[in-house]
């Protein structure tokens, strides 16, 4: 999550001067939607892991997928305002929505050492 917290206003600020503000907050819309895309998974991981190791889970099994399915339906909704309303380029989204996968590959290797 640090790495997509790092890498989003750096890229907010690179569209914003290039390619126009609108661009910019595409690209602002595709890392909050890759942020809270981690955060959501980790919460679901960290389920899953405890429930494996026969410890105490933390929170309840119903609140986590309310939660879950809460944050799918508001990333939906913010993608498609985010497209039907800004007129910028779509790969300004595609690259924020992209930073989840550069963050957790970056993870990946830096656990492989």
């Amino acid at each position: 999550m640090t790495i997509v917290a790092i890498l989003t206003p750096i890229g907010f600020l690179a569209f914003t001067f290039t390619l126009g503000w609108q661009t910019g907050l595409l690209f602002l819309a595709g890392a909050v939607i890759s942020w809270t895309g981690i955060w959501e998974w980790r919460s679901l991981s960290e389920r899953i892991f405890a429930h494996m190791d026969n410890r105490q889970e933390p929170g309840t099994t119903r609140r986590t997928l309310v939660l879950f399915f809460l944050r799918l339906g508001l990333a939906i909704a913010l993608l498609y305002v985010s497209l039907r309303c800004l007129n910028g380029t779509v790969y300004a989204l595609v690259t924020g929505l992209g930073l989840a996968v550069l963050a957790l590959t970056f993870e990946a290797i830096r656990l492989l050492r």
